[in-house]
């Protein structure tokens, strides 16, 4: 019995693109900017979404075990080709980047990677443009993953999931609605700038002549005036005009301030910068912050991070004491002197080593500092017992 095909939807029209369009002929303009505006064709939103992945991409992917005695780093082949190389094609912070800008813009909150696997070796990650994917429901809980026109089980293929929505929580809905306002908003605000800048009507001065006149009712007759009389050879030569006939004022163009665009801009942006979670001064607003940049990272760049980590080890791990994760710590912002206060406290508690501390503030390692010492003698942690002044002997 053949297989009965599945009917697919007919496929969704692009929406029509339109550009400024202008009305009148040859007296008004309009600067109304209508049509669809994408996300991803938005500076401000693009700039937002690039520093987000471009953070989550720097970071390097650890394969951690959890034992008893804590989390350890495993190193082997598949830690290397998550980390170094996930994709043939790509490497790690290529891949990751576009995971995470999939997830924020085209791919409207989710992004599918097919992992390919030989004899339960990972071989490859491949990732699927979000044209080529698709999500059915099935029955109440589940889902169906189909690319290219061929269905796959969610546990075969790797979805992640931005802002899960409440109709499907397994389907993500990224921000798209939420932004759309906005950004027609600052494109509206960018080609009204852009009209307002090279538009033929705000002259600096206006020139009142007598149209009763008929050498100057006439276009070749206003020309004729403007070569004789104003026209000059020098920049900052005098007019030599007849009095009678002509009257020359000095107007004041209607301005950018005046139409107080660059205060709904701002606002405009830090809406977006709101929405997005990221600080006002990444989109050009106000002053950098420390304290707001390693909020950023914390509330921001970590849930996102989590949610790929979590996927990962989900799908790609069969150890269960196995997991990955990201390395967060160089993100933060910190004052070097700050890193060296915080790693000498650690070494002279005998809880780093000078090894330890080296790496801490970005030097190679030295051979003879691989032992714990503590106190302000830098003695060995384990004869810290055998001292004169523990068994009653000279204090000195």
């Amino acid at each position: 019995m053949s297989k009965k095909k599945r009917s697919r939807p007919a496929p969704r029209a692009e929406p029509v693109r339109r550009s400024i369009a202008f009305a009148g002929a040859d007296l008004w303009e309009s600067i109304e900017c209508r049509g669809y505006v994408s996300l991803a064709q938005n500076p401000e939103i693009c700039t937002a979404v690039d520093t987000i992945a471009r953070l989550i991409a720097s970071m390097t992917i650890h394969l951690m075990e959890n034992t008893e005695t804590g989390d350890i780093r495993v190193k082997n082949e598949l830690s290397r080709k998550v980390d170094i190389s996930p994709n043939n094609n790509m490497t790690r912070a290529a891949f990751i980047h576009w995971i995470v800008k999939t997830l924020m813009l085209e791919g409207n909150g989710n992004a599918v990677v097919w992992p390919e696997t030989r004899r339960g070796i990972l071989r490859d990650l491949k990732p699927v443009p979000p044209a080529f994917t698709a999500f059915v429901p099935e029955g109440v809980w589940d889902y169906r993953v189909v690319i290219a026109g061929q269905e796959y089980d969610p546990d075969d293929v790797l979805h992640f999931v931005l802002n899960p929505g409440s109709y499907y929580p397994w389907k993500g809905e990224g921000y798209r609605v939420a932004l759309a306002d906005v950004a027609n908003n600052l494109k509206q605000a960018a080609a009204t700038e852009k009209s307002f800048m090279s538009s033929n009507w705000k002259p600096s001065i206006i020139v009142k002549v007598d149209a009763l006149t008929d050498e100057f009712a006439s276009a070749e007759g206003r020309s004729k005036l403007l070569r004789e009389y104003i026209d000059t050879a020098q920049a900052g030569e005098p007019w030599m005009i007849p009095s009678e006939q002509f009257s020359v004022e000095q107007v004041r163009p209607l301005t950018l301030s005046d139409l107080a665009l660059a205060d709904f801009v701002q606002l405009d942006k830090r809406t977006v910068a709101a929405i997005l979670g990221v600080p006002p001064f990444v989109l050009g607003i106000g002053d950098f912050r420390r304290d707001a940049w390693n909020n950023f990272i914390s509330s921001t760049i970590m849930p996102v991070a989590k949610n790929i980590e979590q996927e990962m080890t989900k799908k790609l791990l069969y150890n269960p004491d196995w997991f990955f994760r990201f390395n967060a710590r160089s993100l933060y912002n910190y004052d070097l002197r700050d890193l060296a206060a915080v790693a000498n406290d650690q070494y002279v508690r005998g809880i780093m080593t000078g090894n330890e501390v080296r790496d801490w503030i970005g030097l190679s390692p030295l051979s003879g500092l691989d032992d714990l010492v503590i106190l302000e003698n830098y003695i060995p942690r384990g004869m810290i017992g055998e001292q004169n002044k523990l068994n009653g002997g000279d204090n000195t």
